[in-house]
């Protein structure tokens, strides 16, 4: 067994329960804006994170119902779309709206007191990803945690290319570090990459199936980071 060189954690959904009460939000906030007629309800956003990325569940939801734009300008209008709910998103995040879940806190510190490698790998927007961290867990403990996220890589969870980069530009051996996931989706791209994997079950994700995870629990609230140690 190796020892333990990192502890690597998904955002939405892993740091701040964002996706109902956030992401979603955010999305209907930017339709209005628009003057579109579309407004995702909880169940309807649940259906919709079984695909990974803001920008990818837009698209797939217009190819489901219909598109307001002709065909030739739908990736302008995705993008646009997009820009608009990012702003809306950070100004939930930085108006203190959505909390840490339990537990993040407490174990990033451990991780640092440590000396244990941190990072943030996430298929959102890296802009607001950034925001999460650098807000909800603030300056000093941001410094430790690089944020890998959005079209950073071709390709999203499941597949591993998001946390291959981050072992890539931290120098990890993958069997050395501990993910942390709160989705099917996610806890396969860790799996991938020949990652450990914690799953800490979200608003959303509680009925998936997590077989293949290394732990699973209601939130972080109930592990310590000699339970990550232990993993690896």
């Amino acid at each position: 067994m190796a020892e333990m060189q990192a502890l690597i954690f998904d955002c939405d959904g892993v740091l701040v329960d964002t996706e109902r009460d956030g992401h979603r939000v955010a999305f209907n906030k930017a339709f209005a804006a628009k003057g579109l007629d579309v407004e995702w309800s909880v169940e309807r956003y649940g259906e919709l994170l079984k695909t990974a990325g803001g920008k990818e569940r837009m698209r797939r939801h217009f190819d489901e119902t219909d598109w307001p734009v002709p065909e030739h300008e739908r990736d302008a209008f995705i993008l646009d779309l997009h820009k608009l709910k990012t702003g809306l998103f950070m100004e939930l995040i930085e108006g203190g709206a959505l909390p840490l879940r339990p537990g993040i806190a407490a174990i990033v510190d451990e991780a640092i007191a440590s000396a244990k490698k941190l990072a943030v790998c996430s298929t959102s927007n890296e802009h607001a990803v950034q925001a999460v961290v650098d807000v909800l867990l603030g300056p000093d403990r941001a410094r430790h945690m690089p944020v890998f996220a959005g079209d950073m890589v071709p390709r999203k969870k499941p597949n591993p290319d998001i946390y291959n980069l981050a072992k890539d530009k931290l120098g990890l051996d993958p069997a050395a570090c501990v993910v942390v996931e709160d989705s099917e989706i996610g806890m396969k791209a860790a799996l991938a990459a020949g990652m450990h994997c914690v799953v800490t079950t979200s608003s959303y994700t509680a009925d998936e199936d997590f077989s293949g995870a290394d732990k699973v629990v209601p939130s972080l609230a109930e592990v310590i980071l000699a339970d990550c140690k232990a993993l690896t």
